[in-house]
């Protein structure tokens, strides 16, 4: 219910910025405000959910989240100028950087680590079903009553996430470790994760697939309006398409046995050379075929680099980790955002995403190249060939 009535959110929010300017750019600014604040805020949101129970962390953050809808919503009815939507925005951004540490902790601690990548592969089933309903209800909505209604039925859904923490058997939670007092810190989760090479790489590989490959909300909106001349109804289609894709991804990520860096690499090349392929297509379905692939290639890399990051990090670590990832893709949302609204402007939408999946290909090659390292830096150091501190990079 809550991933629907967000979605919802974030279509009628990008429409109104893309009616009232006409511009990419302008979306990509919306989103830039949205995801900047977890620059700011998203280490010590982490270092919190490390050490204060993520329940009441997510209990908080969710009230916030529901005031700032129905706010969203009675500005908007009232034509406030766009300067008052980017400021709600980007007060929802800081919220979800709180929140995001405590999430990712939490849901660690509903399932035994054995059954963590399944269950991260079935929330992001979730998330991509409601995202389908969202954008399907968002169009359907926004056409009959207009984009308001959307911030009101957010608003109320934020009600199931209340309730449904509130009602969960705390004595049936799996408890994840704390850090010693000396540990506890932000300086010593970025300690950690400076000297974790594969982390290092896998969030250069995620900032650049973030920035270029998945600011989908920017390229599916300058696509509608630009060379596809398909209009709000195009855009609602493309999204929900979009979203249908990524449920798809989801299926198939639910059902991998191993979650694993050549899985990752191999999602990230196809997506790429997909995205390339997508700017050269000519009319709405032909782009809306290629769309549902990326999504499901998009799905599967956020599963495995959620599983990899869990996973590869010490418990009492998890939520300064799982912030740095947060601030990772905000700097990618921050950056990809404008930039890829420049480059729609000044290239044209098509010859943009040519542009983009060209980088992100080159980038995952890099990255192939550099886990290829680790691997076999982390053999040398089980067979007793080089000291431990020098495979840790």
């Amino acid at each position: 219910m809550s991933v629907t009535g967000s979605w919802m959110q974030v279509l009628g929010l990008n429409w109104v910025v893309l009616e009232r300017t006409g511009s990419a750019t302008a979306v990509g600014f919306s989103v830039l405000a949205g995801t900047l604040p977890a620059l700011l805020v998203g280490p010590f949101a982490g270092a919190l959910a490390d050490r204060v129970d993520p329940r009441r962390i997510i209990m908080a953050g969710q009230a916030v989240h529901l005031g700032l809808a129905l706010l969203l919503a009675v500005l908007v009815w009232g034509g406030a100028p766009l300067g008052m939507l980017y400021l709600l925005t980007a007060v929802s951004g800081v919220v979800t950087s709180v929140e995001g540490p405590a999430l990712g902790r939490f849901g660690a601690q509903v399932v035994p680590p054995e059954d963590l990548p399944n269950a991260l592969a079935l929330g992001s089933l979730v998330n991509s079903a409601g995202r389908v309903l969202g954008m399907s209800l968002a169009g359907v909505l926004a056409a009959a009553v207009g984009e308001p209604a959307l911030f009101l039925v957010n608003a109320v859904t934020f009600l199931a996430v209340i309730s449904t923490v509130r009602a969960v058997r705390v004595g049936e939670l799996h408890p994840l470790a704390v850090s010693a007092p000396e540990r506890a810190g932000l300086r010593a989760g970025l300690a950690h994760v400076r000297a974790n090479s594969t982390l290092l790489t896998l969030f250069a590989l995620g900032f650049v697939l973030s920035s270029l490959g998945r600011n989908y909300q920017v390229t599916m909106a300058a696509m509608s309006s630009g060379p596809l001349d398909a209009g709000a109804e195009g855009y609602g289609l493309l999204s929900a398409v979009f979203a249908v894709g990524a449920v798809i991804g989801g299926l198939i990520a639910a059902r991998m046995r191993g979650l694993g860096a050549p899985v990752l690499l191999a999602a990230a090349a196809i997506t790429s050379v997909l995205q390339a392929v997508s700017g050269l297509m000519p009319g709405l379905f032909g782009f809306a075929a290629l769309i549902v692939a990326i999504a499901a290639g998009a799905v599967v890399i956020d599963t495995v680099m959620g599983t990899r990051v869990q996973l590869d990090s010490a418990e009492e670590m998890r939520g300064r980790v799982l912030s740095v990832q947060g601030a990772v893709a905000a700097a990618a949302g921050a950056v990809g955002g404008p930039l890829l609204g420049w480059m729609c402007e000044g290239l044209g939408p098509g010859p943009a995403l040519v542009v983009a999946g060209l980088v992100t290909l080159a980038v995952t090659g890099c990255a192939a190249v550099a886990l290829g390292v680790d691997r076999r830096a982390a053999a040398r150091v089980v067979e007793g060939r080089v000291p431990v501190a020098a495979a840790a990079g």
